[in-house]
Parts: C-alpha cells; structure tokens; sequence
C-alpha cells in the first residue's frame, strides 16, 4: 500500500514538472532530459525496458555527447524505427542523490533549469555500471561513438 502511495506521488510530482518544462516552449526543449531522469531514476523490475534503456540513452547523449533535447528526442524516434526489442538492463541499487523534489523546491526559471541539470547528473552518475552497455547500444543502433 506503501509502494503504491509513493509511485502516486512521484507521477503527481512528475506531471507538475513537466507542465513546468513544457510550459517553457525553449529550444534546449528540457523535458525530455526530465522525462529520462525521471525514468531512468524510477525504473523497476516491472518496468518496460525501453523505458530505462531510452532514459540511460537519452541522458548518455545529452550528458556525454551534448545532445540538446530535441535532439536525445529525434535520437529516440530513430531507435524506435530501427529496433523493437530491447534489453533488460540489470537495475542498480542507487539512482541518484538528486531528486525530483529537489527540482521542484527549486525556484521557477533558472534555478529550477539548473536543478534539472543536476537530477541528469545525479542519476547518470548512478548509473556508472550501464555506462559501457548503453553507449555500446546506443553506437550498435545510432552508430553514434
């Protein structure tokens, strides 16, 4: 009952950040990073795997090769038309010291920008394990290096 409590407030908490980022209309088009970390961060063993493999993916192209996210977005239409199944990523234990309540707290425009930023981060770091898996994914369906 707990666990259900808990995913119901996170959605709750995640659709007043994407009416935030969607709301912005700006050309970097931060919702999709928020909408990776989101997934990337809430991943469970129910979860689809597309779903974690495209927030690993997505966070990997913006953080270590400067994907804007229209561009992790486009990333992500071109993996759908080139492939149907994906792998389970094996989870791991930690996801990230930041939160999306930290990107909430923060305040409305550039604060709140930068927050988002540091949630990327946060969950990529946490992340470290995958890192050679995704990016060998992301090269083997994109061709990127």
């Amino acid at each position: 009952m707990q666990m259900r409590a808990a995913t119901a407030e996170n959605e709750e908490l995640f659709h007043e950040l994407a009416f935030y980022t969607l709301a912005l209309g700006d050309a970097e088009f931060r919702h999709q990073h928020a909408v990776d970390a989101y997934a990337a961060q809430r991943a469970s063993e129910e979860s689809k795997p597309i779903g974690l493999v495209f927030g690993l993916a997505g966070l990997y192209l913006h953080l270590e090769r400067g994907y804007t996210g229209k561009q992790v977005q486009r990333a992500h239409m071109a993996m759908a038309q080139r492939r149907k199944a994906w792998p389970r990523i094996a989870l791991v234990a930690e996801r990230g010291a930041v939160t999306i309540k930290d990107v909430l707290a923060a305040e409305l425009g550039a604060a709140r920008n930068a927050a988002i930023e540091a949630w990327c981060k946060s969950v990529w770091v946490a992340w470290s394990e995958r890192h050679g898996e995704i990016q060998e994914l992301v090269h083997d369906v994109l061709g990127v290096e």
